[in-house]
C-alpha cells in the first residue's frame, strides 16, 4: 500500500490522491478511476488519515504517523499517511522502513528534474539525484509509480466537458473550442474558469462570445488563430475569422496591437530557442516563456525578412486607423489582413505613398 504521485498536473494530482485515500481508508481496491470526471470528496476529519507536508515536517514524523494508533481508534482502524510535495523528502529512507500494515500515499506535485523521470538532461545535479533516490526507494519497496502530466490538445476538449457538467455548466460547442485554445492544459484554471461560467450562466448555456467576453486570454487565442491563418497565407480562413471578432465588438485598434504583440512573440519563437533563451527573451518583450516555446511549431519557415514585412504592413495600418485615410478602421485592417496573406493591391504602404501628397495641400 504505497504509492507515489508525480508530474506536471497538480489538479488530476489531487484528484487521484483523494481517490486512493478514500478507497484506502474504506478497505477498497484502489483502481484507477476516471479523473475527468471524479469530484473532490473532502477529508474533513477522515478517521484514520493523517496528512504531512514534507516541505516543513522530518521524515521521521511519516514514520511515527505509520506506526501510531489513536488512543481510541478501534483495533481494525485503517492507517493511511499522505505526504504532499513529498519531492521535498531529505531523506527517503522512511519508505523502506513504513509499516507494513499502513498505506503511505507519496504527492509530487513540483516536476521532477531526473532525466529518468522527464525524459531529458537533468537542470541540476542534486535536484535530480533526489527525484532517482525517491522513484528508486519507492520502486525498491514495491509501491506504485503514478506520472500525471499535462493533458495532450486532443484530450482537452473530453475533460473541459465532464468538468463542465460535474459544475452544471451547458457549454455550446464554439463555447468548449473557445475555452480549450484559450486555456490549453492547464487543468486547475480550466476549473476555476468553468466554475466562474457556471455561476455566471445560472442554468443557461454558454456560447462561444460568453467565453471571449468573460475569460481572460480567450480573444488572444482568437486573434493567435487569426494570425496562424496569416502566416500560412490563408486569406479564406483568415478573412472570415476577423469578421467575425470584429462582428462580436473587438475594437480594430484592439486586434491590431494584439496581432503586432504576436507578431513580436514569433519573432523570438523563429530562432528556436531553448528554454532558458525563451526566459530571457521574454522578459524583454514582457511576455513569458511558455507563450514563446509554444508559437516556436508556428514560427518554423519565417525568416526576419518575413517578420520585417509583416511589421511594416502592421504599422502601415495603424498610420491608416490614426490619420483616418481609409474608408473605415475596420476595412484598414482586413486591407492588412489581406496584404499579410499575401493578396496583391492590398498593400497599405502603397495607399499611404498615394495618400500623403494630398494631405500635405
Amino acid at each position: 500500500m504505497l504509492f507515489l504521485l508525480h508530474g506536471e498536473d497538480p489538479l488530476r494530482l489531487r484528484l487521484r490522491a483523494n481517490e486512493l485515500v478514500h478507497a484506502l481508508l474504506a478497505g477498497e481496491a484502489p483502481q484507477r478511476g476516471d479523473l475527468a470526471t471524479r469530484q473532490h470528496r473532502p477529508f474533513a476529519g477522515a478517521l484514520g488519515l493523517t496528512r504531512i507536508d514534507a516541505r516543513s515536517s522530518p521524515a521521521d514524523e511519516i514514520l511515527m504517523a505509520g506506526q501510531s494508533q489513536g488512543l481510541f481508534s478501534a483495533p481494525d482502524e485503517r492507517r493511511v499517511v499522505l505526504v504532499e510535495h513529498a519531492e521535498a523528502l531529505k531523506s527517503t529512507e522512511v519508505i523502506g522502513q513504513f509499516p507494513l500494515d499502513a498505506a503511505l500515499v507519496l504527492v509530487a506535485p513540483e516536476p521532477m528534474k531526473s532525466q529518468r523521470s522527464r525524459g531529458r538532461k537533468p537542470a541540476g545535479k542534486a535536484a535530480a539525484a533526489a527525484d532517482v533516490a525517491l522513484l528508486d526507494a519507492v520502486e525498491n519497496a514495491d509501491g506504485t509509480v503514478e506520472r500525471y502530466d499535462r493533458l495532450l490538445p486532443g484530450e482537452m476538449p473530453r475533460w473541459i466537458s465532464a468538468r463542465a457538467k460535474l459544475a452544471g455548466v451547458t457549454l455550446r460547442p464554439d463555447a468548449l473550442d473557445a475555452l480549450a485554445s484559450a486555456l490549453g492544459p492547464d487543468t486547475e484554471r480550466i476549473e476555476n474558469e468553468v466554475g466562474k461560467l457556471a455561476a455566471w450562466a445560472n442554468g443557461e448555456p454558454v456560447t462561444g462570445p460568453d467565453v471571449r467576453s468573460l475569460v481572460s486570454g480567450a480573444i488572444e487565442s482568437d486573434v493567435f488563430e487569426l494570425t496562424k491563418a496569416v502566416v500560412r497565407r490563408d486569406v479564406r480562413a483568415a478573412a472570415p475569422l476577423l469578421d467575425r471578432l470584429l462582428a462580436e465588438g473587438n475594437a480594430p485598434q484592439q486586434l491590431l496591437a494584439l496581432l503586432l504583440w504576436q507578431f513580436r512573440v514569433l519573432l523570438f519563437a523563429a530562432s528556436d530557442p531553448r528554454p532558458a533563451e525563451a526566459e530571457r527573451m521574454a522578459k524583454a518583450i514582457k511576455s513569458s516563456s511558455g507563450a514563446i516555446l509554444r508559437y516556436t511549431q508556428y514560427a518554423r519557415g519565417l525568416g526576419p525578412r518575413d517578420i520585417a514585412r509583416a511589421y511594416e504592413a502592421l504599422y502601415a495600418c495603424d498610420i491608416s486607423i490614426k490619420t483616418g485615410r481609409a474608408e473605415s478602421d475596420e476595412t484598414a485592417l482586413l486591407l492588412c489582413v489581406m496584404d499579410l496573406c499575401g493578396v496583391p493591391g492590398a498593400d497599405l504602404r502603397d495607399f499611404l505613398l498615394v495618400e500623403a501628397p494630398k494631405r500635405g495641400g
